[in-house]
Parts: C-alpha cells; structure tokens; sequence
C-alpha cells in the first residue's frame, strides 16, 4: 500500500503517463483509409481482386495489408485472400493492389478491407 503523501502524486504520474503513451492503430482507425476495388479476372483457382487504397490520416500508414473476402449471397466469408500493398503510404497519398482470393462455389460478391497497419513517421529508418 502507498502512503498517503505518495498516493495522489503516484495517481496523477499513472493518468499523464496513460494520455501519453503511444497506442496501437485501432480498429476505429481503419476508418482513416478510402478503398476501392474490382473483380480483374478469374482463373479456375484464383480471381484476381485490383484496387487502390488511400490513406485520409494525418499520419503515414506502415506495413498496410489489405484482405479480399469472398461472400455469399447472405454474407457469409468463404474464401479470403491477403496481400501486402506498401510498406510506407504518406499521408493523402494512395497505393494500389492486387489481391487473389480462392475460386469457391458460392461467391456472390467481394468485399475488401485493411486487416493489417500501424501508424508512425514515414520516411524515418531505424536500425537495432
């Protein structure tokens, strides 16, 4: 237990640090990306989903996967495909892609969305 003296100061050291530390992209930040998409092609094992993501965060986006689902026709995912679109998108910028999703029975429709980014400083490297 602290004592007394210790306890408002040791509270008030815990809120500053939680205001400031860094936090992961949430999933609410997916919401900083514009994307738009089309069926290219289909082979009889893969089709061939194209499209372009751009980045409406005031901070560059790093690592930015995007997933391409096959649904059917009440929504259901049958099939998925992940491609990696750039390592770096400065902000206002776009990047494209090509994503290949799996050729399953059922596929009525596609839907794509960024599974996977973090936020961060573009243009900076660091080395362990």
């Amino acid at each position: 237990m602290l004592p007394d003296r210790l306890g408002p100061s040791y509270l008030l050291f815990l809120l500053i640090l939680t205001a400031i530390a860094p936090r992961p992209a949430a999933a609410e930040s997916v919401r900083n990306f514009r994307l738009t998409w089309a069926v290219e092609k289909t082979g009889p094992v893969n089709t061939e989903v194209s499209g372009r993501v751009t980045n409406d965060a005031r901070v560059d986006a790093i690592d930015v996967y995007v997933t391409v689902e096959g649904l059917d026709d009440k929504g259901k995912v049958l099939a998925r495909g992940l491609t990696h679109v750039s390592s770096l998108i400065r902000s206002s910028e776009t990047a494209t892609f090509t994503a290949k999703v799996p050729v399953v029975p059922g596929i009525q429709s596609y839907r794509a969305l960024v599974s996977s980014f973090r936020f961060g400083l573009g243009g900076t490297s660091q080395s362990p």
